[in-house]
């Protein structure tokens, strides 16, 4: 692939409000021209490549999901949440070719073996690149505040150690001799299958591995390290390279999902931190200065005279770790006016007291509103 990808809709020759159906008609015009068995072998490289390109554009824009992120963040985004494998996970491209006769092996020799075509056409016995595995971790609030290391135990599939995925004492495939491929001439193309003897091995199981069975892989539970970075988010994962399951092309990977416990007093926004903070009539009339809560202790706020209730105060740099721009986030202070309640008859007094000796310019938001109440009950 180019060091700088080329945009997606460009590649296909499709505008950005294009159908799925659009879509599909210019990947297969566009397959069938660069179809790398359809040229000479002085411009294969050039049409696997050029394949490969108008493949990944089609595999990302016939998703929706893949298609949205790709609209929002662009290859940079794209790029940082999907694997290659990912990218052509779930991708039809047997409704395409399937009755052109041409089958899946030109993408198992360009993209490493992914299964693009479903059922049985990928390899047994852990052939190919092993699979990829998910494993969804709990953090507290303060754990994805920080950041934190965790040991998980996660079980899996990895090449048998007796008959290295082999899966025993192997013998020539007798259907493809040896090619793992059974290919077939149908007009200007040659259709080249996965063998379904040895399921594009090359060689069957003769005689079977005692350890395995004949599978290749046993199953394992391994111990590993997952170092989240302070400030994700609920929804986020890491992917840890080589740490899924085992295949004679290498492993796959880890996807670890993570979830967040809420928090009893923070909400987030991002990077930024939102705490909702009660004061009392005569803080919020008078003014006080006070102690908020951040997650590395408090911090003193001052409270200006008159605030009211919902007004949001800033205290930046208190927030959280932003896992994107590595900037800190801010803490957001929503204080909120409580009413006095119970009170005793000496109380009520003093309050009555002071509602009289208030006039209509202690209560601005008040007056204005009943001024426009007013108007516009005399229209």
């Amino acid at each position: 692939m180019p060091t700088t990808k080329r945009d997606y809709y460009e590649i296909l020759g499709v505008p950005k409000s294009a159908t799925t159906e659009d879509i599909k008609r210019a990947y297969r015009a566009l397959a069938l021209k660069h179809h790398p068995d359809r040229v000479g072998a002085e411009h294969k490289k050039d049409a696997e490549e050029r394949f490969k390109e108008i493949s990944e554009a089609y595999a990302v824009l016939t998703d929706p999901q893949k298609r949205s992120v790709y609209d929002q963040y662009g290859h940079a985004g794209f790029d940082q949440r999907y694997s290659t494998e990912d990218i052509f996970r779930g991708a039809d491209f047997s409704s395409i070719f399937r009755d052109l006769g041409v089958g899946g092996s030109i993408f198992e020799d360009l993209f490493g073996g992914f299964d693009l075509f479903g059922g049985g056409g990928g390899r047994r016995r852990g052939g190919g690149r092993g699979s990829d595995l998910e494993f969804e971790l709990s953090l507290s609030f303060e754990e994805a505040a920080k950041g934190v290391t965790k040991t998980v135990t996660v079980p899996r599939r990895e090449l048998c150690p007796e008959c290295r995925g082999e899966g025993g004492e192997r013998a020539t495939c007798s259907t493809c001799h040896g090619s793992g491929q059974i290919r077939q001439s149908a007009g200007f193309m040659v259709i080249a299958r996965t063998c379904h003897r040895c399921g594009g091995q090359g060689s069957q199981v003769k005689k079977g591995c005692p350890k395995c069975r004949g599978e290749g892989r046993v199953a394992v539970e391994r111990r590993i390290e997952v170092k989240v970075p302070a400030g994700v988010e609920s929804g986020m994962r890491l992917r840890l390279s080589g740490e899924g399951e085992g295949g004679t092309r290498g492993r796959g990977d880890l996807y670890v999902h993570l979830r967040i416990n809420p928090h009893p007093i923070f909400q987030r926004d991002g990077p930024h931190l939102l705490v909702e903070y009660p004061v009392h009539l005569a803080q919020a009339a008078l003014g006080a200065e006070v102690d908020v809560p951040t997650m590395n202790g408090r911090v003193s706020m001052k409270i200006p005279s008159g605030t009211q209730s919902g007004t949001v105060f800033r205290v930046r740099g208190k927030g959280l770790p932003d896992v994107h721009e590595g900037r800190q986030g801010d803490l957001l202070v929503r204080v909120v006016v409580e009413t006095p309640t119970h009170l005793n008859a000496g109380q009520r007094r003093l309050v009555e007291e002071l509602g009289r000796s208030l006039g209509e310019e202690a209560h601005p938001a008040r007056r204005s509103f009943l001024a426009k109440l007013k108007d516009l009950l005399r229209t």
